[in-house]
C-alpha cells in the first residue's frame, strides 16, 4: 500500500524544481537518441540534436508544482513583459535550432512532461488575439487534446510513496 503524498516546499524548491525539469527533459531526450545539454543562455534551457534526422532543438523548459486542488491551473510559457518568446527565438537563431517548449507539471500523485515545437503550440494551442501571457493549459479537456496530438510528446509519472517523510501540518496560533 502506498502512502498519501503531500507537498511542503522548502526554501530552495523553485530553483530545484526548475533544474529538475531541465535535467528530466535532457534525460528523456538522451535515452531517445538525442545528444543534449543544459545551456545557460537567455531564453533557452536545453539544446538537443537528433543525429538520425539532424534536427536541432532549442528548448525552453517551464517546471511547476501544483498542490492538491490546483492541478488544472495553466503553466505560463511566455510573458510579453519579459519578452520570453523573443528571447527563445533569438537564442534559437544564434544556435541554429528549431524552437521548442517543454512543460513539467508535478502534482501530489503524478507528474506530466510535455514537449512540442513552438510552431505546433502556436498553430493549435496558443490563445487567439492579443494576449500578454502564453500558457500551457492543464484542464482535463486540454490534456485530452495533447494526448491525441502526435506532435505533443508526453510522459506521465505516477508517484507511489513507500516509507517516506510525512509533511508537517502547520499550526497557527490565534491567541
Amino acid at each position: 500500500m502506498s502512502e498519501k503524498i503531500e507537498i511542503d516546499k522548502g526554501a530552495r524548491y523553485p530553483k530545484i524544481i526548475g533544474s529538475f525539469g531541465e535535467y528530466l527533459v535532457c534525460h528523456w531526450l538522451s535515452r531517445s537518441g538525442f545528444e543534449v545539454g543544459i545551456v545557460d543562455h537567455t531564453g533557452m534551457d536545453v539544446i538537443a540534436h537528433h543525429r538520425p534526422t539532424k534536427q536541432r532543438l532549442g528548448i525552453t523548459v517551464k517546471s511547476r508544482t501544483r498542490i492538491r486542488g490546483t492541478e488544472g491551473i495553466s503553466t505560463y510559457i511566455f510573458r510579453e513583459a519579459k519578452q520570453d518568446r523573443e528571447k527563445l527565438l533569438e537564442a534559437c537563431e544564434a544556435f541554429g535550432c528549431d524552437p521548442w517548449i517543454a512543460a513539467y507539471v508535478e502534482c501530489n500523485e503524478y507528474a506530466d512532461l510535455f514537449l512540442t515545437s513552438l510552431e505546433n503550440y502556436d498553430d493549435k494551442y496558443r490563445s487567439q488575439g492579443k494576449t500578454t501571457i502564453d500558457a500551457w493549459k492543464m484542464t482535463e479537456k486540454q490534456k485530452h487534446q495533447y494526448a491525441v496530438d502526435r506532435d505533443v510528446r508526453h510522459i506521465r509519472f505516477d508517484f507511489k510513496a513507500k516509507n517516506w517523510w510525512p509533511v508537517a501540518v502547520a499550526v497557527v496560533d490565534l491567541t
